[in-house]
This record gives structure tokens, C-alpha cells and sequence, in this order.
């Protein structure tokens, strides 16, 4: 866990579970700017400001490219176009979640989240001209943030306001758990969703249009936290809702711009509706450590079948389906999935530990599955041309990204938020960073040529005119100088990471390896034995 989290403080909801600790942050409430939050337009393609949303997914897409190794999006045909839709997930990767379900969707995205995204310094000027509405979660109730009846008009607001752009054709993304977590598998949802897309369906059946949809969404990082991980984004099929039972006085309030409570019991059906869609493409286990056994065994399974695993998304689906062979009861009657007790998956978690040891997984298995696999020599010469164009790169790298790196590291490590928060603190201080510090630093860069190297100025000649022109053009040439210095750093790393896993399967001992070995050809017997019965 982070550095500073909070423990909890004893504070239950209804049922007597424990209400996500707030951080300095969310218990912050700032009630008349709350109130203030500029209002979303339905009225044209983007629901803010179209050039503030525009500009802003830019460059979100550009700095995922280089937070993540692999970005993969699918399911995307399952999306309805005639209509809009909210899409629903677990909740794990903090402000990454959203944004990786965004850059996929084909729509424009009505926004929704924690009431301290459109309060923060610097992410608020982005989150009011893209025009996030903001919600108060029972946590920041409960515990005094506010009042019951501020709550109430503030979210009764804020959720008739998504209702009324997902009536309008827009996406949405609202995650059910109300708050990210370390967990590997998810928590009892909350209504916060499903009242709203009952509200969206009730404004689109009275203004004749198609009722909106909710879309399962699976978000997958091989380890979320980590600096050039592994993302697929998965679009499961629609959850269309139940139009019928849509009452007509719901229908007619929504209509007036009132907000009402949809049916307590209809909104309990949708809920528990829903978690049926999103079980399956979540991790969906007791601890994170069964997690790394479902991928051992997939990862073996691959060796003996020869059908190597090459994608994250492979693995993924090859790990699920190893999951539901050996998992027969999905929840206990907590709403946690109940631990599996099997030979062949006790066998898989301590062979899975046994590479942890040294930062390894199932990948580093060789063909056999019984023992690591040796270095590509190959890999090393392509390290080190890596290497020559980064060190090349360096000084134009650390003018541009040294505050980014310090700010992100510090924010990251020292979050009260919890380890699900990292990433979302890293990706902000680089996107953040770069908009508002590379200006400045094109400008020192551009200076620094200009006067330490003579005929990069006489090569534009002696008039004022000329030379003014000349440092304009040199000044704007440091913006994708910078931009491919931080690209080539984000392939310099991953080959550094490679190269330390290569370094660590060799540097293994003796004792290691033959523990190693027998702990593969232990679960490979029981495999084996498994399928011949």
C-alpha cells in the first residue's frame, strides 16, 4: 500500500461494510463551487467545450501511449450507435479506468465523478471545460463532508444532468463500486448507476427516442501500478434495460427537469441485473495470489499444448478460462468469491510465489514449462541501440520530463489514496506537466542552442527579422524533440526491463532453480493426471 493511507476509521454503511476512507482531498468539500459547476450542452457533438475536449483527449491519447506497453481495445461492435450508453465496470486504476474506456468509445462521453475532480487545483480548469459533474459518494455523507440535503440536491442534479446526456445519444461511464480499490475482485455495488440510466431511459421513452443501454466493460492490466504495464480494454455485450417497467410518473418528472428516485425495487433488479454481466470479465477471486495461479496454469497449458500465450489479451482469456474450469461457486453469501481449494491450483499459487520471488511470472517459464528460459542474445544488441538513442536523447529528456518524473514519483509513492491511485497520479503529473511546463522549457532549450552554438544563429543570417523567425522555428522544433525523447525513453525502458528479468533468470541459484523445477513438474504431473481422468 502507499505511503500515508489512511486507516479506516470505523465508518459503515447500511450494512454494516466499511465505507471507502476519504483522503484529504475528498474530505475537502467545497460546496459553492460544487454548485458553480458548469453545465453540459446537448445541443452539439461534445457535451463541454468542444475545443477543451478535443485538445484534452489529445493528449491523454498521447501520454497513454507512452504510460502503457500495450493498449488493446475490443468488443467494440457491441455497442449500440443508435442510442447511447453507460458503461459500467469494476473500479481498480483509479482515473485510468475511465480514460481507458473513453479512448475506445466511439461516442462523446457526458462525465461524472468524486465532487473533488472539478475542486483540485490545475485538474479542476479541465474538469469544468469538459463539464464533470460532480457526485457525493454516502462516504463523504456520512462522514459530516457535507449535508444530507446539500447531497441530495447536489446529486439529484448532477445524475439527472448524465441521465439527460445518455438520453441524448452520449456515453457515459459510471462505475458501481463507487470507489477504487486493491482488491481482486469487486465489491457490493452501490445504485448511483442504475438510478441514472433509469433516468436516462425514462427521458428518451418520453421524448420518444431508444431507451439508452448499459455496457459491460472489463478493464485488464497485467500490473496495474506499473510504469508500461499491459492494458486491454473489453466491451462486452449490451445489458439492455427493462422499458416496461419504466413507471409513468418517473417518466413524466424527469420530463419537467425534476429529479425523482426511480422504484426502490426496480433499481435493486438492475443492480443485481448487472453484476451477472460484469463477474466474468474481472479477475473475479479471493486473493490476488489465486489470480497469479489461474495464470500459471494457463501459462503452462500453453507450453504443453503448444499454443504460446503473445498477448495480454491471450493470457487473459486463457486464465479465464482456467478460472471456470476450477472455480464452481462464484460468490459466498458476503458477496466475495469463496477460495478454491484444489490440488492443482495450491500447486499453481506456490509456483507462482516461487517466480515472484524474483520478479517473474509465467512468462520466463521455457518450453518445457519446468525451467527458466535463457536470455535471446539478440534482445541484448537491440537494448543497446536503445540504449545509444537514449543516451543521445538524454539531455533534451531530463529538461523536459525531470519535473514531471520527481513530481509523479512523489505523488505516486506518497498518495493517501492507495496503490489503485498511483498510475492516476503519474499519468496526471506527465500530461499536466508537459501542457503547462514544455513552453518554458522549449524556450530554455532554444535559448541554450542559440547562444552555445554560434552557427545555429548565423545560419539564419544577420537580420533582425531573419533571426527572430530563426529562433521561433528553433523554439518550436523542441516541442517534438521533446516528444520523441520522452517515446524513446518509454521503449528504452521496456527494454531495461526485459534486460533485468533476463539478468534475473540468470542470476538464479542452483537451490532456486531445482525448487523451481520441481514445483513446475509437480503442477504439470497433476495437470496431466487431471486431463487422462
Amino acid at each position: 500500500m502507499a505511503k500515508g493511507v489512511a486507516p479506516f476509521d470505523g465508518v459503515v454503511d447500511h450494512r454494516g461494510e466499511a465505507l471507502p476512507v476519504l483522503s484529504k482531498s475528498s474530505a475537502n468539500m467545497k460546496m459553492e463551487k460544487l454548485l458553480n459547476t458548469p453545465m453540459p450542452s446537448f445541443d452539439k457533438k461534445t457535451p463541454g467545450s468542444p475545443f477543451w475536449t478535443k485538445l484534452a483527449f489529445f493528449f491523454c491519447r498521447r501520454t497513454a501511449a507512452n504510460q502503457f506497453r500495450t493498449i488493446e481495445y475490443s468488443g467494440m461492435e457491441h455497442i449500440p450507435t443508435d442510442r447511447g450508453s453507460l458503461c459500467a465496470a469494476w473500479h481498480t486504476n483509479g482515473l485510468i479506468d475511465p480514460l481507458g474506456i473513453m479512448l475506445a468509445h466511439p461516442k462523446e462521453f457526458v462525465m461524472g465523478g468524486r465532487h473533488d475532480l472539478v475542486t483540485r487545483p490545475i485538474l479542476s480548469f479541465w474538469t469544468r471545460r469538459l463539464a464533470v459533474q460532480p457526485v457525493v459518494r454516502k462516504a463523504e455523507l456520512l462522514r459530516g463532508g457535507c449535508s444530507e440535503e446539500e447531497a441530495t440536491n447536489l446529486n439529484g442534479r448532477s445524475l439527472l444532468t448524465l441521465a439527460t446526456g445518455i438520453s441524448s445519444g452520449f456515453g457515459c461511464v459510471l462505475f458501481p463500486e463507487g470507489t477504487s480499490h486493491d482488491l481482486a475482485h469487486m465489491l457490493r455495488f452501490r445504485t448511483g448507476p442504475m438510478r441514472t440510466v433509469l433516468a436516462a431511459a425514462a427521458i428518451a421513452k418520453g421524448s420518444g427516442k431508444k431507451c439508452p443501454v448499459m455496457q459491460p466493460v472489463g478493464l485488464h492490466f497485467r500490473v496495474r501500478h506499473h510504469y508500461r504495464t499491459d492494458m486491454w480494454v473489453e466491451f462486452a455485450e449490451p445489458y439492455y434495460l427493462p422499458e416496461e417497467k419504466i413507471p409513468t410518473d418517473l417518466i413524466e418528472a424527469v420530463q419537467k427537469r425534476e429529479w425523482v428516485e426511480p422504484p426502490g425495487d426496480l433499481v435493486r433488479s438492475l443492480r443485481d441485473g448487472l453484476r451477472p454481466h460484469l463477474l466474468p470479465i474481472t479477475p473475479n477471486v479471493s486473493s490476488w495470489e489465486e489470480h497469479g495461479a489461474y495464470h500459471i496454469i494457463a501459462q503452462i497449458e500453453s507450453r504443453i499444448n503448444k499454443k504460446p500465450l503473445n498477448t495480454w489479451r491471450s493470457e487473459v482469456l486463457a486464465a479465464r478460462e482456467v478460472r471456470d474450469r476450477f472455480q464452481h461457486e462464484t460468490e459466498g453469501d458476503d458477496g466475495k468469491p469463496i477460495p478454491v481449494q484444489h490440488p492443482i491450483v495450491d500447486a499453481a499459487k506456490e509456483l507462482h510465489l516461487h517466480l515472484q520471488e524474483r520478479n517473474l511470472d509465467g512468462r520466463d517459464l521455457d518450453s518445457t514449462g519446468y525451467r527458466l528460459r535463457k536470455g535471446n542474445p539478440i534482445r541484448s544488441v537491440g537494448f543497446g541501440i536503445k540504449t545509444l538513442l537514449m543516451t543521445t536523447l538524454l539531455p533534451v529528456f531530463l529538461l523536459a520530463f525531470t519535473p514531471q518524473l520527481t513530481l509523479g514519483r512523489f505523488l505516486g509513492d506518497r498518495t493517501d489514496e492507495g496503490v489503485d491511485a498511483r498510475t492516476t497520479y503519474q499519468f496526471l503529473a506527465a500530461m499536466f506537466g508537459s501542457v503547462l511546463l514544455w513552453p518554458f522549457f522549449a524556450l530554455i532549450g532554444a535559448g541554450l542552442i542559440w547562444l552555445n552554438l554560434p552557427e545555429v544563429a548565423s545560419y539564419f543570417g544577420n537580420e533582425t527579422l531573419h533571426q527572430i523567425g530563426g529562433f521561433a522555428i528553433l523554439y518550436l522544433t523542441m516541442f517534438p524533440l521533446f516528444w520523441a525523447s520522452g517515446r524513446m525513453f518509454g521503449f528504452w525502458w521496456d527494454g531495461y526491463v526485459d534486460t533485468r528479468r533476463a539478468i534475473s533468470r540468470l542470476m538464479a541459484s542452483k537451490s532456486y532453480n531445482q525448487s523451481l523445477e520441481d514445483n513446475a513438474k509437480s503442477l504439470i504431473s497433476k495437470l496431466e493426471t487431471s486431463v487422462e481422468r
